[in-house]
């Protein structure tokens, strides 16, 4: 058959899918990105809302939400960032590579994995929360706080998974604007309805910090119902079917060799900051909450560059699934010097005045004295820290892990390790911290040497 005649007979390439093959890069990153970035400082911003609330209720309702808040971003991260990135890569590299077929079938695949895991959490954290936030340092009334937060959380945790799994098969097609404006129409309504819950107003009962908790899970079934019904109506780029479906472990593992990977490195961050809370709770619940409070603007920097990174996905996933190498690697530098840039100005204000972020949280000092030495030893190494989870992002496009997996394990080792002896030898979390900050810069180091050495395109 002549070339002609073979290019007529594959499957027709949807505009969104040949816009992320042809048009120009710079313009089409940023008009993916724009909605994304709204979408996580509307989610930021609800967090930080809701933690302003809490804090309202004294310095052991604030410690006690520290202790969560790793085990809370985790399952963000694993099912948003992680597991979403590979739900997104798989259907990208499907719709790029022509294979309309598996792009539908994937997405009822996606679900099941989503239903799966969140049950996971849930059992995890119902069962064993009140051991985990014990070896964290929480005791007293910070732990009691923890545990009726954590309950109500992680008793939703499949509904968070498969609004977050649907978010990501949306993205996956280059469809950034509907997740956008399902996440922003639900942070309008969640933003005031967060502190009636807390505090009993209007007809509302005082439930304390489960009233957040309760109010978030609120929230995500409402989205999960509106995401999934876009999904199964109308024309769009994918067609998915729940009768008829036939499962095919060639698919969840399409899937999950991303996310699957991509979900130890999420792991991995999340033991770092988790083992740094255990070393910090040896000087007191206050030093507690304001290193929690400071590592709180590092957590908010993933989803910030998720921003950029959910288009780094898809872009660079069609591409390579389409064969456009070169493209997909330009796609990755410059997502990636533009986290750098974003990350690196968040991180130098917040070096500079360290207050200014941790006086909307309270007034405690030791609280305020833990966060300012976090924030100013760790937040100028920021920017490599989001040079590096672009490429982590980037990488989930082109379905090759190993490196972010070895730049997380690295990361962890020297946090974990180097943390621990320091703090043995000197006492002092100056020291521990000036530890973390070079750590996170590995990431950044290691993903940008290994990008820049060809190791997406090894063994293809």
């Amino acid at each position: 058959m002549s070339a002609a005649a073979i290019a007529a007979a594959q499957p027709a390439v949807s505009p969104r899918t040949r816009a992320l093959l042809e048009a120009p890069i710079l313009p089409t990153l940023l008009r993916l990105a724009w909605p994304n970035v709204l979408v996580m400082l509307a989610q930021s911003s609800t967090g930080l809302i809701e933690t302003w609330w809490v804090a309202k209720l004294g310095t052991d309702a604030l410690a006690g939400m520290a202790l969560v808040f790793p085990g809370v971003m985790l399952m963000q991260m694993m099912s948003a960032g992680a597991m979403g990135g590979g739900i997104s890569s798989a259907i990208a590299r499907a719709l790029g590579a022509r294979r309309q077929d598996d792009a539908n079938a994937l997405v009822v695949h996606a679900i099941l994995i989503c239903v799966a895991l969140g049950a996971a959490f849930s059992f995890l954290l119902l069962t064993f929360g009140a051991s985990l936030y014990r070896v964290l340092g929480g005791e007293g009334g910070s732990l009691r706080a923890a545990l009726t937060y954590s309950n109500v959380i992680f008793s939703g945790a499949i509904i968070l998974w498969v609004f977050n799994g649907l978010a990501s098969v949306l993205r996956g097609t280059g469809n950034m604007l509907v997740p956008a404006l399902v996440i922003v129409g639900g942070t309008v309504v969640l933003v005031p309805l967060s502190p009636c819950l807390i505090f009993g107003i209007g007809p509302f009962p005082a439930l304390g910090v489960a009233g957040g908790g309760l109010a978030m899970l609120m929230y995500y079934t409402v989205g999960t119902a509106i995401l999934a019904a876009y999904l199964w109506t109308g024309k769009r780029v994918l067609k998915p079917r729940l009768r008829g479906v036939r499962i095919h472990w060639a698919l969840f593992a399409d899937i999950l060799r991303v996310g699957a990977l991509a979900a130890i490195v999420t792991i991995q961050t999340n033991i770092t900051i988790g083992f740094t809370t255990f070393l910090v709770g040896r000087f007191g619940p206050a030093a507690i909450a304001g290193y929690g409070t400071g590592a709180r603007l590092e957590y908010l920097l993933i989803p910030l560059v998720f921003g950029f990174g959910a288009p780094l996905v898809a872009l660079v996933g069609t591409n390579i699934g389409a064969g456009q190498r070169a493209r997909a690697m330009r796609v990755a530098w410059i997502g990636a010097f533009l986290s750098a840039a974003m990350t690196e100005a968040i991180g130098l204000a917040a070096a500079i005045w360290p207050t200014a972020w941790l006086g909307l949280f309270g007034d405690d000092p030791g609280m305020l004295a833990a966060g300012a030495t976090y924030l100013r030893i760790v937040g100028p190494f920021y920017g490599l820290f989001g040079f590096g989870m672009a490429l982590y992002f980037a990488s989930q496009g082109a379905g090759r892990l190993l490196w972010p997996l070895l730049a997380g394990l690295l990361r962890m080792l020297v946090g974990v390790l180097g943390g621990l002896a320091v703090l043995t030898l000197t006492g002092s979390l100056a020291a521990m911290f000036l530890v973390q900050g070079l750590a996170l810069s590995l990431i950044g180091i290691v993903n940008g040497g290994a990008v820049a050495s060809g190791v997406w395109f090894r063994g293809r």
